[in-house]
């Protein structure tokens, strides 16, 4: 990347999960839940533009077909009121019952039958919402303990789900977003490269992409920037999860930059250099402490980190930068980037 690319316009997009009660498995809610209408309605006060949705936040798990549609159009004349547009859809398939052993890769059958129709029916309410992107977070793909099911198979099984997917419908994106732990002890596919490893096998691997979040691959002890400029070479990074993370702990959804500025600068540097054209996409959670009034703070400061960070990487002299490296010069190269950083 000897020359900056055009400057890049960005859109921005959260899901109504960011706007939480605060509620966590050692203590119950300590903010009242929002309506989703209520949700929606901030937004644009905010300074984004589109929405991110699991299939039950648009429409009621598990109805039929034409109550299903019914939902669905009342949520796209939601959105269509609040002037924002679908970023994607998400089944929701780490939650029920019938996916506690996975979905996919579950042992039982007929498990594996409901994660596959409830991700249909997740492609049929995209349709309705005038979206093609269907985001699979292989959450409770793996296992508690490595006995428990044949890695062999559980790898086919998830191919074989993505091939149906892509059959069902000849228009959807599949995004993957890898995660290495949690909720499942190990994760099948724990990184963006697994994923992508996988998609180069399936029946139209041009319809398969990434999700990638910057927690996760922090997560797995990897740098997000070179996970999305990885993903951006393959040009397969369609959709990005903001936030930032303290360590290899549990997924902490911190506000962008709010852990290591530096590489906050380095994940809006590939984005920005590598001409990245998707949605600047977050995915943070208020502090358990947050006022009920303050709640949506999290997010508007996120997105104006991105923002000022943005600002920060188009000051950067990229001939500077190829002299630096001409020269081999990265102690002087190292203490540019910083004094950038440090407004100067």
């Amino acid at each position: 990347m000897a020359s900056a690319p055009p400057k890049q316009s960005y859109r921005f997009t959260f899901g109504p999960w960011n706007i939480s009660t605060g509620e966590d498995p050692f203590g119950p809610a300590a903010r009242k839940e929002v309506a989703f209408a209520s949700k929606i309605r901030e937004y644009k006060k905010l300074g984004f533009d589109g929405v991110q949705l699991h299939d039950d936040d648009a429409v009621e798990a598990d109805l039929d077909p034409q109550a299903t549609e019914r939902g669905a159009h009342r949520t796209k004349k939601l959105l269509d009121g609040e002037g924002l547009f679908c970023e994607f859809v998400a089944p929701r398939l780490w939650m029920h019952p019938k996916t506690v052993d996975g979905g996919f890769t579950s042992n039982s059958a007929g498990d594996r039958r409901y994660a596959l129709e409830r991700s249909k029916r997740a492609i049929d309410i995209a349709n309705c919402l005038d979206c093609h992107n269907l985001v699979l977070w292989l959450a409770r793909e793996g296992t508690y303990i490595r006995e428990a099911k044949d890695p062999l198979t559980a790898v086919g099984r998830i191919l074989d789900a993505l091939n149906a997917i892509l059959e069902y419908d000849g228009n959807v994106r599949i995004l993957g977003e890898m995660k290495p732990n949690e909720p499942m002890d190990q994760a099948y596919l724990p990184t963006p490269g697994h994923f992508l490893g996988l998609a180069y096998r399936t029946s139209v691997p041009s319809r398969v992409g990434l999700l990638i979040e910057s927690a996760h691959s922090i997560l797995a002890g990897l740098d997000p920037s070179d996970d999305m400029a990885y993903a951006l070479w393959h040009g397969k990074l369609w959709s990005v999860h903001l936030n930032d993370q303290n360590g290899l702990k549990y997924d902490q959804d911190k506000c962008f930059g709010a852990v290591d500025l530096r590489r906050a600068f380095n994940t809006v540097w590939v984005l920005e250099r590598g001409g990245y054209d998707g949605c600047i996409g977050l995915d943070v959670k208020p502090m358990r402490t947050t006022r009920p009034a303050d709640q949506t703070k999290h997010l508007a400061n996120s997105r104006e980190m991105f923002l000022r960070l943005l600002d920060v990487v188009r000051t950067v002299d990229a001939s500077k930068v190829e002299e630096y490296r001409t020269e081999r010069d990265y102690e002087g190269l190292e203490m540019y980037i910083l004094s950038k950083l440090l407004g100067r």
